[in-house]
């Protein structure tokens, strides 16, 4: 049997926004708050989270919610608590994420599996702990937040790049296999935006997007039925197409249009 999809509204639940101290996560849940929603923000700053919810402007609200996404029992204790407290989540933007430029000649094991605890099983701990109740409730709504560098192979992205390309992958794949119970999923591509992750990259960054819009660009996409939410998309359509080349092809256009 299959549940028809419904996205969830702010009377279903809580809206849950991890990485959430900065960027487009800080930015979604001062929107989200701001459209009715009682957003629970998590990252691992408190002093950053309770800034933010003295700034939230209703109707909605912004509870601090400090956690490490890495412990994956902290997580399961999270939204557990989250659920006692609040109700449970309707709406998890799962935005937690970690960049550092790396290469084959600065490669470290150490720094890789990092980038890869944060970005790819951070995400996949909150789903180990977010969809038994979306299943069982037949609805809810997960918004994967991935990048156009999980799009094809790029230089300096090694560790990054590989976490983006699973996530990608990941919402692929649980599309495919929550729509059934109900449980609406979208991945959310963002190409450059101002934020303090980016404001450390020493490269050009074409159309950098200032986080403001970022976050307006992906709040509205969340009420759309599109599976992937893109911005901006003068830098994000080239990107796409350039998925479809044969590798020859894409290996030639990236050696002399990407700097190394």
């Amino acid at each position: 049997m299959s549940f028809p999809i419904r996205t969830p509204m702010p009377a279903d639940g809580v809206a849950w926004v991890t990485g959430a101290s900065s960027g487009i996560g800080e930015h979604v849940a001062l929107r989200l708050a701001g459209e009715g929603w009682t957003v629970v923000a998590s990252a691992r700053r408190a002093d950053a989270l309770e800034a933010l919810a003295a700034r939230a402007r209703g109707p909605g609200r912004i509870v601090p919610w400090p956690v490490d996404l890495v412990d994956l029992e902290a997580t399961r204790a999270a939204v557990a608590g989250i659920k006692a407290a609040h109700g449970p989540v309707a709406l998890a933007v799962l935005n937690a994420g970690t960049f550092k430029p790396d290469s084959a000649r600065t490669l470290k094991a150490e720094e890789y599996r990092q980038t890869v605890d944060i970005n790819l099983m951070g995400t996949i701990h909150c789903l180990d702990a977010l969809l038994p109740d979306m299943i069982g409730r037949q609805l809810g709504h997960l918004a994967i937040v991935s990048s156009v560098a999980g799009y094809r192979g790029l230089p300096r992205s090694l560790a990054y790049g590989a976490t983006k390309a699973a996530l990608i992958n990941l919402a692929e794949s649980l599309k495919l296999d929550v729509e059934r119970y109900g449980v609406k999923v979208q991945l959310v591509s963002p190409g450059f935006i101002k934020t303090p992750l980016t404001d450390k990259n020493d490269f050009p960054m074409p159309f950098l997007m200032p986080v403001e819009e970022a976050a307006e660009r992906l709040v509205s996409g969340l009420k759309g039925e599109g599976f992937e939410i893109t911005f901006p998309r003068r830098f994000t359509f080239w990107l796409q197409r350039l998925r479809c080349l044969p590798y020859p092809a894409y290996f030639n256009i990236v050696r002399r249009t990407v700097p190394k």
